[in-house]
């Protein structure tokens, strides 16, 4: 069977119909196709060639799963106007901006042109489109409804996005707090506090104990400044590859962070809306019940969830009903379970498993904006400490000075 050639981004310059000179940028196969493509638009090209790819990618320019939810949502809905599914990717990729992602779409394209599903084509490109997805666009296809498919896995990735957007934002804060008060008590350590320790070598008293302290943990702070930010990217970086490497640290830490005040409960709440968010999608799409929760188990982002998934699995292997399975799993809210098992009785799962998703959701979402208000007064709180700290460090000498004038 013959491949459709990839489609690449040409720049061209010509003369129009008028006579008057004109350039731009046209998408196409080859040089060749592109100049008749161009004739056939009344123009006479005299020079086309590729587009240079940019000598430095930023991070701007990656592909997010933001992006990919954007994708979906867009695919769905012109598939619901009755567009065809290539002339779809086509005028997706004609609105996109991000080059690499405006590349992926056309290859997809390229490859449902050639004869391959859909599902096939996005299996080629796993880290963008995972198990679940590929699995749920699969059975849209069987049934005959990848529609109705497409925005359900559209509105299950933009809820999924927007829940971990907010639990970033809840942890991003207070290591926002901690960074800040760092570098203003750095800052004062180098720069401020010497000054007035020459100033105090004039005195020629006593300066008292917390004076004391605060000069030598300066002298500390100028001597090893750049062994204490080596050291502190040397546990970033080991951190980082730990989380990558170790599954047994992974987890533990995992584990940790359900413990956290504050966050924890935050953490805790986005794992079960993660969960009921995957399992209403996939058991909406047909999926049976054992085989979604295998899917739902790597969704939930926490390793004690995910054991405790993979345990109601095995429970409901053996017969047991899932309202069941969770309760025995010790993990899942009450509200939840009672919610699964009147939609089990119901005969709604699915719908029953959107609202415990939704109200999940929101609960994380107004933790979220509690955790931020609190914040703030605490920050000023914080830096008030250690700035007010410092300061009366270096004043009390002072004070002790105009008391013996």
């Amino acid at each position: 069977m013959a491949t459709t050639a990839t489609k690449q981004l040409f720049l061209w310059q010509g003369v129009d119909r008028r006579g008057n000179k004109a350039k731009g940028e046209i998408e196409g196969a080859s040089a060749a196709l592109v100049k008749a493509q161009l004739r056939k638009q009344g123009i006479n090209a005299t020079r086309v060639k590729k587009k240079p790819k940019p000598l430095f990618s930023f991070g701007g320019k990656k592909i997010t799963p933001m992006d990919i939810a954007l994708f979906t949502r867009q695919l769905a809905t012109m598939i619901k106007a009755g567009v065809p599914l290539v002339q779809s990717f086509e005028i997706v990729a004609d609105g996109v901006d991000k080059p690499p992602l405006r590349e992926l779409i056309m290859k997809i394209s390229t490859d449902v042109s050639g004869g391959d599903s859909f599902a096939g084509a996005i299996r080629k490109h796993p880290q963008y489109f995972d198990d679940l997805y590929c699995n749920l666009i699969a059975a849209g296809e069987e049934s005959g409804a990848l529609e109705t498919m497409l925005d359900r896995v559209a509105t299950y990735k933009e809820k999924t996005e927007a829940l971990k957007s907010k639990l970033k934002k809840a942890m991003k804060y207070p290591i926002a707090v901690v960074s800040v008060a760092i570098i203003v008590t750095a800052i004062l350590l180098i720069k401020v506090v010497p000054q007035f320790q020459e100033v105090f070598s004039s005195f020629g008293a006593d300066l008292p104990a917390y004076t004391l302290m605060v000069i030598n943990l300066s002298d500390w702070v100028q001597e090893s400044w750049l062994t204490l930010l080596l050291g502190i990217g040397a546990a970033a970086i080991a951190f980082n590859q730990a989380m990558k490497r170790s599954e047994g640290f992974r987890n533990a830490f995992e584990r940790l962070t359900l413990r956290l005040p504050i966050v924890g409960p935050i953490i805790d709440q986005s794992s079960v809306a993660r969960f009921a968010r995957t399992l209403s999608t996939t058991f909406a799409a047909g999926v049976p019940l054992i085989n979604a929760l295998e899917s739902v188990a790597g969704a939930t982002g926490n390793v004690v969830y995910r054991n405790a998934v993979l345990q109601v699995k095995d429970d409901i292997t053996t017969g047991q009903q899932l309202q069941f399975a969770m309760r025995n799993a010790e993990v899942f809210p009450a509200m939840a379970v009672q919610m699964v098992a009147i939609g089990e009785e119901a005969g709604s799962l699915d719908d029953m498993l959107d609202k415990v998703a939704t109200h999940y959701e929101d609960e994380v979402d107004a933790q979220v904006d509690s955790l931020t208000s609190l914040m703030e007064p605490l920050i000023m709180s914080v830096l008030g400490v250690l700035v007010g700290g410092l300061v009366l460090a270096m004043y009390m000498p002072i004070f002790q000075l105009g008391n013996v004038v």
